[in-house]
């Protein structure tokens, strides 16, 4: 039986990951702040499969007490401040925690043991103002937030561990990925939340900003079955992981409030001080490296994505309606 440490355990990706690890036969340990206030998060499915573990990304001793304690073969790092809208909130903590702190994890690995395997979760953020698209591992990183600059460091000190220190470290380069799961700050979520809403009669008006706006959307569960996957080869390496598709706020709109027999242009309102800057080239992924090496391709198509997005928020606030 394999173990595997996952931060970030009671997040959207932790959740799906740990889902596919049980699934796997692996004992899991969650590295948390606080394990109290996890076992609340965390879906009851996993509470008694779960062994939930202090860990603090500022404190490398408490990474080597964790380490040497618990003995992991794998360890996939989602611990971070969130994207959406947190990506300028507070630079100096996104900084470290995003950044600096995924030194001091791969540094403990090196000290406790280095052939435990490392996979961090990069960000298509750190390509920012792209130079190309679409964008694939060797094109260019130029953030444009302190999320990205975070995640770019980040991403190089995975770079620099592997080839340094010989370590199994990989980078997943994730571009937007989405579920029921998401949290309320991103658009996606954000929007089948208040199509939930609007559908039930608890509101009237979505107020968005550019619906221009266009992404490369996949799905959580198929983008943590990449990171299980790159472990799982010969040799480390980083992935892009993406759809290779792109879709407009507009269009996901058009989806949402379709699925409940209604019009989007009835409810949405675009608001101009929420606009993002425009940009030249299109944040959108080549993951043919990850197809070809990995056997990993997506399975659930935008359409699906969002339709069960809008269904689980109809579900989870019809049933809050109810108490």
């Amino acid at each position: 039986m394999k173990t595997a440490l996952i931060t970030g355990i009671c997040g959207q990706d932790g959740v799906y990951l740990a889902d596919l690890l049980v699934e796997q036969n692996y004992r899991l340990i969650g590295a948390v702040r606080d394990p109290a206030s996890a076992e609340k998060e965390l879906p009851c499915a996993l509470l008694d499969k779960v062994e939930l573990v202090d860990w603090d990304m500022r404190s490398q001793a408490t990474m080597i007490g964790a380490l040497t304690k618990h003995s992991p073969d794998e360890i996939y790092n989602f611990a971070a401040f969130t994207s959406g809208e947190g990506m300028f909130e507070d630079a100096p903590a996104i900084g470290d925690i995003n950044g600096v702190a995924i030194s001091r994890m791969l540094d403990a690995i090196r000290k406790v043991d280095p052939a435990i395997r490392f996979c961090q979760a990069s960000s298509s953020e750190m390509f920012g103002e792209a130079t190309e698209s679409p964008q694939h591992e060797e094109t260019p990183f130029k953030p444009r937030s302190p999320y990205g600059a975070a995640k770019l460091y980040a991403h190089n000190m995975v770079s620099i561990y592997r080839r340094n220190y010989n370590l199994f470290a990989c980078s997943a380069i994730l571009f937007n990925h989405e579920s029921k799961r998401r949290g309320l700050g991103f658009v996606t979520r954000k929007i089948t939340h208040e199509v939930a809403k609007i559908k039930l009669g608890l509101a009237s008006e979505l107020s968005l900003g550019n619906l221009e706006a266009r992404r490369d959307w996949g799905f959580a569960g198929d983008y943590v079955l990449a990171m299980w996957k790159a472990l799982q080869q010969p040799q480390a390496d980083d992935y892009v992981i993406s759809t290779g598709t792109t879709h407009s706020v507009r269009e996901l709109c058009e989806i949402a409030f379709t699925h409940v027999g209604l019009n989007y242009e009835n409810h949405v309102k675009e608001d101009a001080n929420a606009f993002r800057p425009g940009e030249r080239f299109e944040l959108v992924g080549d993951s043919s490296k990850a197809r070809s090496i990995l056997d990993w391709a997506p399975s659930r198509g935008f359409r699906e994505l969002i339709t069960d997005m809008v269904d689980a928020d109809i579900e989870a606030l019809t049933s809050t309606v109810k108490k």
